[in-house]
């Protein structure tokens, strides 16, 4: 039996809201996939909202009948400010407004290990601890970690703000041997959000299992996620295609890795 009536979906046509497109179905009668550009061929139980996050009507109008918002749309990278300060603040700031004013119980937010990015991995943090953002859209992640703080607090709407490290079909370099989190990971990092009982406001880092574990995620333990992937059965071929990194390098130092090492999106490059 789904637990929810209608959950939407943000970036539902993205690397990772594709997937949770598809593992997200046992959970609710009706997923409304939101994107940009229209989805194409629906399924039965699917259905479609085509709106920009920073069109605050548009965005507040697709949050109406939903029970749950798995909210992964927004700026993907590192970018320019007013791209982040668009898609992704004041995005996100909408999907709050909209989750207030449609009685939306539960909002699963996609953060990232860019926002506390500049703590030094040896520190081997907590969910607990000071945010540190290593980019502008680390800065973004901040912002909605606070802005669903605050809905929490006043308004009574649950959030998990899922710190997600690096979550691809498979590790692509050295450091992503702690920092890995597979797709199937990913899905159950996400139904375990949306079935534990209580998750107030709960903030939780998104890794699966793998051998080194570089943060300590005991503190979201009450949502129930096992993880069940790891990053060793990729190691030799990653070893073997990737040379050993400098360990005084930012990338390899800090949490948020190559971020950073990177300088402000809008400085333009010099000529």
């Amino acid at each position: 039996m789904p637990q929810y009536e209608r959950i939407l979906i943000t970036g539902a046509a993205g690397r990772l809201g594709s997937q949770l497109r598809k593992g997200l179905v046992p959970l609710a009668k009706t997923i409304r996939l939101a994107g940009r550009e229209p989805f194409g061929d629906l399924a039965p139980h699917e259905e479609e909202a085509v709106f920009d996050l920073a069109d605050m009507e548009a965005t507040i109008a697709a949050t109406k009948d939903c029970d749950a918002i798995v909210h992964f749309g927004g700026a993907p990278l590192e970018c320019e400010w007013q791209t982040i300060l668009d898609s992704s603040i004041r995005g996100s700031y909408h999907i709050y407004e909209g989750a207030r004013k449609h009685g939306v119980k539960r909002v699963i937010y996609a953060s990232s290990v860019h926002a506390i990015g500049y703590h030094e991995i040896e520190a081997h943090i907590g969910v607990d601890a000071p945010v540190r953002p290593d980019s502008l859209y680390g800065v973004s992640k901040n912002f909605v970690e606070s802005l669903s703080r605050l809905y929490w607090d006043k308004f009574g709407i649950e959030t998990v703000c899922l710190r997600i490290f690096s979550s691809f079909p498979e590790p692509a370099d050295r450091r992503m041997l702690w920092s890995y989190l597979s797709f199937a990971d990913c899905v159950r990092l996400v139904e375990a959000s949306l079935t534990a009982p209580r998750v107030g406001h709960t903030i939780s880092f998104g890794i699966s299992d793998n051998k080194l574990k570089m943060v300590d995620n005991s503190g979201a333990d009450h949502l129930g996620f096992i993880p069940q992937d790891s990053a060793e059965p990729f190691r030799a071929a990653v070893e073997a295609k990737t040379p050993v990194p400098d360990p005084k390098r930012p990338s390899v130092k800090y949490l948020g890795g190559w971020f950073c090492e990177l300088g402000h999106p809008d400085d333009k490059p010099a000529e």
